[in-house]
């Protein structure tokens, strides 16, 4: 009945989901269970979940994908996990809730960005954390909650992720990797340790977090009544979560500095994975961990496949066949319209979150497609600002693999891509590359496979640059950086 096949648990930032992965990375078909969800947006710019609801969709997965084993009579090795980065929530002594689960794009902190800004050196702060001071991260977050929430902060005993949490109601500890809590903003990353100039700036310590000392440790015995409802997961190893983009980077095969991940979900990213002894981060990208020996580096766009999805449904598009059909016909810039993508601010490389988006060179003759068209050029574009920083930083990459719904579902704008950053990109074939990444991660800490290189990668088609747009593309940047300065440069 035992196995080397693995449980992936992806908690992601619109659905939960559990599949099954053989030791080649491979997704056994037949099990597994995704169930969607929606964080609720507030009037002040809140972006939050109940965590307990979430809760109760990730255990519904797990109990979904154990009934199906036990039919199949499979008892896994292991469960590898991954989450959703930047996550933030508190709990008191006795483990419940003391806040809502804040989520990445949670604006309601800008003004402490500014009060922590005025007290820390914002180019220091980036150098030892790799992260920028920006609402996206924990300290701007927790010095708002203890400003504006001091009752629920004075009750908060530990500020965790949701891994932590659903770990805590598992097994009796609020566990984390250090490649969720790399992406915190706490993290000093060469010291691997909590950065002790940030939080001598807010009004937590580190009893107030995941001790240094547990980090990274599975877990395999699940408290009642789980593992009583669930056998087959009882004395298991269970990992603590990795972070969602590392995990996609993984599954996508980017797991060498040489291989950038080019990720377009909701949101967008564009990593790079690579093993140093310490990796100054360049301006304007981020540096996380994957684990204590090695880093994660890139850039991430808060503007991706959701610039998509606005188009198609406040624009009269043709249907989605039609569209596609537009888009890759189209001539990059022939509608002579400049679009700064910034519906919900920005991260790399500005990292702004009061930036908007803005159109011009708007005429009577503009039509909907032609504002689609300019749109998902000038995401492209920031791509490809992100890709001149992260090939500054670590070279020219030998491959640009492409992974997340909005461009596996539109050929025209991974071609977009290709053409943007005047490389080829190749696409990823792995369905679900942030599961398997968890699953690989699972295996390589097992010791069932040597490392997460070692399983191929399923990669399908490579969409070349196209040579005669590529000075066209080079003029758009110019276009979007002198439109940019004109209209949010800082004085």
């Amino acid at each position: 009945m035992s196995s080397v096949d693995v449980v992936a648990l992806d908690v992601g930032s619109s659905s939960v989901r559990t599949l099954l992965f053989d030791r080649e990375g491979r997704q056994k078909e037949g099990f597994g269970a995704q169930f969607p969800y929606h964080f609720t947006a507030t009037p002040d710019g809140g972006v939050e979940t109940d965590p307990d609801q979430l809760l109760e969709l990730t255990l519904k997965s797990l109990a979904t994908i154990h009934q199906q084993l036990l039919e199949a009579q499979i008892r896994p090795a292991a469960v590898g996990s991954s989450a959703f980065w930047h996550g933030l929530m508190g709990v008191d002594r006795a483990g419940r809730p003391t806040t809502p689960l804040l989520q990445l794009f949670d604006s309601r902190s800008t003004h402490q960005v500014d009060a922590l800004a005025k007290r820390l050196d914002r180019q220091r702060v980036h150098a030892r954390t790799g992260c920028a001071l920006h609402s996206s991260y924990w300290p701007a977050k927790l010095l708002w909650l203890s400003e504006t929430r001091p009752e629920q902060f004075r009750a908060t005993d530990r500020w965790i992720s949701f891994a932590e949490y659903l770990f805590l109601k598992l097994f009796g500890a609020a566990t984390a990797s250090t490649s969720m809590v790399s992406a915190s903003g706490l993290w000093n990353q060469s010291a691997n340790d909590y950065d002790d100039e940030i939080l001598g700036a807010l009004p937590v310590d580190k009893y107030h977090l995941c001790p240094w000392g547990e980090m990274d440790q599975p877990q395999s015995t699940l408290l009642q009544p789980y593992g009583i409802h669930w056998p087959l997961f009882q004395g298991i190893l269970w990992y603590p979560a990795w972070g969602d983009g590392a995990c996609d980077s993984v599954g996508s095969g980017c797991t060498t500095p040489d291989r950038l991940a080019l990720m377009v979900g909701t949101t967008g990213a564009m990593r790079s994975i690579c093993q140093a002894p310490n990796v100054p981060p360049p301006q304007g990208l981020f540096c996380y961990r994957l684990d204590r020996s090695r880093y994660v580096i890139g850039g991430a766009t808060s503007n991706g496949g959701d610039v998509y999805e606005w188009l198609r449904h406040t624009l009269a598009l043709p249907d989605a066949g039609e569209t596609e059909k537009r888009l890759a016909a189209a001539t990059p810039g022939a509608h002579g319209l400049t679009f700064l993508p910034f519906f919900a601010g920005e991260r790399s490389p500005y990292w702004r979150q009061d930036l908007r988006a803005t159109v011009t060179g708007l005429n009577f003759a503009t039509r909907p497609i032609d504002l689609a068209t300019a749109a998902l050029e000038s995401v492209a574009l920031r791509f490809r600002e992100i890709y001149g920083l992260t090939s500054s930083c670590l070279g020219e990459p030998q491959a640009v693999v492409a992974s997340g719904g909005a461009l596996v579902h539109s050929p025209a704008w991974t071609q977009m891509m290709a053409d943007a950053i005047g490389q080829p990109v190749t696409m990823c074939h792995e369905s679900e590359a942030t599961s398997r990444g968890a699953a690989l991660l699972a295996l390589e800490c097992s010791g069932a496979i040597r490392d997460i290189s070692q399983p191929s990668t399923c990669l399908g088609t490579v969409f070349q640059p196209r040579p005669q747009y590529q000075a066209l593309y080079g003029e758009l940047l110019e276009h979007q950086r002198r439109t940019f300065q004109k209209l949010f440069s800082e004085n």
